[in-house]
């Protein structure tokens, strides 16, 4: 069996990324952080803890930290159920990784659901789709979206749908910046607008509109999808927006589609542990839900997971996804 203590002083340690900073938390000496750290290395025999700076986990570091946040969430989850009296139970911490675009338009509506659930205490770490699988991988998180279909081993990657992105600026960029459209030599002196410099949807979109890379371009980088979208409204630049986020500009004439036959459509997965807890797998029902009502149909080759079978405990997340199945099957029978 492990030792309880030794877990929750190593969760803490990488949490933190620092030995004194995890003694402070603990209310321990470090020479006793340290200890516990030892004492689980040698019981397990293995190298748990990167001793640099900033602290990191090895790859079986990686391993016991996604177990012991399981088990952080599992037994919340228990202690709900074994008492469930009217004193309101401390909430349960719990980490997620989305992607900064998805947190500008449709997640918060779940994020509604759950702060207003009052069962977990979330923290939220925005990055871009294309890294957030990275965070965990690491156990930093229990569960991301992500752009990548294939999830790794022990977790699940379920399609949530696609965003589709276009390319818009103000009316008056567009005259003086591409006069005949855009072509090569206006795009390479125009400055675009991106979110960071991880941000890859621009050149994809040069990519397919020219059928060559082109990555010699002005960029401004404004890593806010609302700043991101005011530097466009303002004519700082022309960029990649969600296409539903931009909508109200462009109904009100402040922004144009400068290349209507032209959009990036970026397909999303919710990357979740294979066996989740029950208020982890509630989430995920109420985010598979949400997305499906939100976003576009997923590309042909992307798989539409079902719904996961709600799980007991977590009445009032339950309740609120059964309410969104009632207002998602409402809309489709009036649509009809």
């Amino acid at each position: 069996m492990l030792d309880r203590d030794q877990l929750e002083t190593f969760a803490v340690v990488i949490e933190q990324q620092s030995f004194d900073k995890a003694a402070a938390v603990l209310s321990i000496t470090r020479g006793a952080v340290s200890q516990r750290i030892k004492a689980l290395e040698e019981s397990l025999s293995t190298v748990l803890v990167l001793r640099e700076r900033p602290v990191s986990p090895t790859p079986a570091g990686e391993v016991l930290l996604r177990h012991v946040k399981a088990m952080r969430v599992m037994e919340g989850s228990a202690l709900r159920e074994l008492f469930p009296s009217p004193k309101p139970h401390a909430p349960i911490p719990m980490s997620i990784a989305v992607n900064a675009d998805s947190l500008a338009t449709w997640f918060p509506e779940v994020l509604k659901e759950i702060l207003l659930s009052q069962l977990v205490a979330l923290e939220v770490i925005a990055d871009d789709q294309d890294h957030t699988s990275q965070l965990l991988s690491r156990g930093e998180v229990i569960g991301c979206i992500s752009t990548s279909v294939k999830a790794a081993e022990g977790f699940v990657a379920d399609c949530l749908g696609a965003m589709e992105y276009r390319c818009y600026s103000t009316p008056e960029f567009s005259r003086n910046a591409f006069p005949d459209g855009l072509t090569v030599p206006s795009v390479l002196a125009a400055p675009a607008v991106l979110f960071n410099r991880k941000d890859s949807l621009h050149d994809e979109f040069l990519k397919g509109l020219f059928g060559f890379s082109i990555d010699r371009y002005s960029k401004h980088f404004l890593p806010s999808p609302i700043a991101l979208l005011e530097g466009v409204a303002m004519g700082a630049g022309y960029g990649l927006i969600p296409s539903t986020q931009a909508g109200p500009l462009m109904d009100s004439g402040r922004l144009i589609d400068l290349c209507p036959e032209e959009a990036v459509v970026v397909d999303l997965y919710w990357h979740h542990w294979e066996l989740e807890p029950p208020l982890a797998h509630d989430i995920t029902a109420l985010i598979i839900k949400v997305a499906h009502r939100a976003l576009l149909p997923a590309s042909v080759s992307a798989q539409a997971p079902e719904v996961p079978s709600l799980a007991v405990s977590t009445p009032r997340l339950r309740d609120t996804i059964s309410s969104v199945t009632v207002q998602q099957a409402e809309a489709e029978r009036h649509a009809g």
